[in-house]
């Protein structure tokens, strides 16, 4: 090959890799959106009724005028486990002002609750089944995901819905804007 061929194919080079180059750059200035696997869900919380750890029934009509934090989860799952301490945390931190947490376990009665008992629980436990799955696509977990999610102002309105694990900061911003409304 001689040398003009071989200038040839290096300007070629360098003008395709200043042109993927380019493009990259292009590409990751463009900011990154968090895909959401929640749906719209419901406006309003509707009334549903589960079985307690105790085996009595606890109804969605018991927590009326509350803020209300109703959290999906199951004892296999990873972050649902990293996720109960901090619920137990605000419950005791947020109690006084009307804000109410309630869990719906999607799991067997006994490891319910033995992890209750394990993390100290001090919310109302529930354990559901296919009738908790179809509560949790009801208020928008479109993929059954869990841990899921879902917060509803002191008038039953869906505020605010989450497919995954929460954040103490999430929590607290949602938390003071309902406060801030009431």
């Amino acid at each position: 090959m001689n040398v003009r061929n071989m200038a040839i194919l290096a300007t070629l080079l360098a003008a395709v890799a200043a042109v993927a180059w380019v493009g990259y750059k292009k590409q990751s200035a463009i900011p990154v959106q968090s895909f959401n696997m929640t749906g719209e869900g419901v406006e309003q919380l509707p009334e549903f009724s589960f079985p307690d750890i105790t085996g009595g029934n606890r109804s969605s009509n018991e927590w009326r005028g509350k803020i209300l934090v109703i959290n999906f989860w199951a004892t296999w799952c990873p972050p649902c486990r990293e996720e109960m301490p901090l619920f137990v945390e605000l419950q005791k931190q947020y109690a006084a002002q009307g804000i109410q947490f309630v869990s719906i376990a999607i799991d067997e009665p006994g490891l319910v609750r033995d992890f209750y008992d394990v993390y100290g629980i001090n919310f109302p436990t529930m354990i559901g089944g296919v009738e908790a799955i179809k509560l949790a696509n009801t208020l928008g977990n479109r993929f059954d995901s869990l841990p899921f999610t879902a917060i509803f102002d002191r008038n039953g309105k869906s505020h605010y819905i989450r497919a995954g694990q929460v954040t103490r900061e999430l929590l607290i911003a949602e938390f003071e804007k309902l406060l801030k409304n009431t």
